[in-house]
């Protein structure tokens, strides 16, 4: 029963947001706040992943950091320009796929290189 509640509860807030004047922006609003709170979490996890694994990164030739924050960085790219990508339809969003393939497999190959001897 509470579960259902809290359901309620949801879809009258969303309902609010969407039929009273102005709910529009600020819904646009609510959701731009989220979505920057979602990187920022993002950005605070990176860095405390960045802190803990300082020596390992420390100790990665130098081909390998490049392949590794490259690899960080096309990601990253790749998600800002989500929109744009996607704008071109089938062909962006395989592109977009891609692309975050090519990250993901950078990420890949790495972490397997740093876990070899020699």
């Amino acid at each position: 029963m509470r579960t259902a509640l809290n359901y309620l509860i949801i879809v009258l807030v969303a309902l609010a947001l969407t039929l009273i004047p102005g709910g529009d922006a600020s819904l646009g609003v609510l959701l731009t706040l989220l979505t920057l709170a979602f990187f920022a979490g993002i950005a605070l996890f990176g860095v405390k992943l960045y802190r803990e694994n300082q020596l390992t990164l420390d100790a990665l030739t130098a081909g390998q950091r490049t392949v590794l924050y490259g690899s960080i960085g096309l990601a990253l790219l790749t998600f800002t320009a989500t929109s744009r990508l996607f704008g071109f339809g089938g062909v962006g969003f395989l592109l977009w796929f891609a692309l975050l393939a090519m990250a993901a497999f950078g990420l890949y190959w790495a972490y397997t290189q740093s876990r070899t001897y020699g």
